[in-house]
């Protein structure tokens, strides 16, 4: 049994050996530099990756080491590992703000975190990473092309939020937890007017509305939609409801949060 044992453990050392990284030895930093970038292009992405990574360990203080920070971020963003990515992107930005290789760098960091937004079914908390990390590329960047394509994502990522409020106010919808719906679909309305749901936010508050019997507030949430969406299923659904009550779509009262609200 122990010679069984000692040849298991010797295997499994030999194994890890094995499957060590040899050592980078020193070289000049153009040279490291050089094998790092034949690397990525030859699609060898994890050694590219490891090789700029020596160009700063190896020549901190070289023009090299800044450059390689970056490509380092790249090579790991080429293989969809962004837990590496980012914190080399974020390092990149607070030790090179004024760099002009900035702009992409964030540019970067939100493309991370927008290729791992999840289903509205889950958890959307890289979609918010990539909202705050996209709109941190427009305002700081308005005039590039990093600015034009991150205003396109954005939109994307706003519709994709709204999604998510609507799911959820859905499911307190079918089970009678009016007011909790009725936070949703007010969120999806006032914070996401330019996306697709917001027809389907507004019917779904005429309802909910009408359970509470609140009906001034269905009425005006009836009237926004008719206003803005006169032609949309949505708004022939809310005015039948609407019309089964004997009540028509009436502009907000002052005061109401509907008045104002596009």
């Amino acid at each position: 049994m122990r010679s069984v044992a000692l040849c298991a453990g010797l295997a499994i050392a030999l194994a890890a050996c094995a499957s060590e990284e040899p050592e980078i030895p020193e070289q000049p930093a153009e040279v490291l530099y050089t094998n790092a970038l034949n690397a990525l292009e030859e699609g060898r992405a994890p050694q590219a990756a490891r090789m700029f990574e020596e160009v700063e360990r190896q020549h901190p203080y070289s023009s090299w080491a800044t450059q390689a920070l970056i490509m380092a971020a790249y090579s790991y963003y080429l293989m969809d590992d962004y837990d590496s990515a980012i914190p080399a992107l974020e390092n990149f930005i607070q030790l090179h703000p004024g760099n002009r290789n900035a702009a992409y760098a964030f540019y970067l960091r939100a493309l991370c975190y927008y290729e791992q937004i999840a289903d509205v079914t889950r958890d959307q908390g890289n979609t918010e990473e990539a909202q705050r990390a996209l709109s941190d590329v427009v305002a700081r960047f308005p005039n590039t092309p990093y600015a034009r394509d991150a205003s396109l994502k954005l939109d994307l990522v706003r519709d994709h939020l709204a999604g998510k409020e609507m799911e959820i106010g859905r499911y307190y919808l079918q089970r009678d937890m009016f007011l909790a719906a009725i936070n949703r679909f007010r969120t999806v309305v006032e914070r996401y007017q330019t996306t697709t749901h917001v027809p389907e936010a507004l019917h779904r508050l005429v309802e909910a509305y009408l359970s509470l019997g609140i009906t001034d507030e269905a009425q005006a949430a009836g009237a926004v939609l008719g206003y803005n969406y006169p032609g949309s299923a949505w708004y022939l659904d809310s005015y039948a409801l609407l019309a089964s009550r004997n009540l028509q779509p009436e502009e907000p009262d002052e005061g109401s949060w509907l008045q104002g609200a596009f």
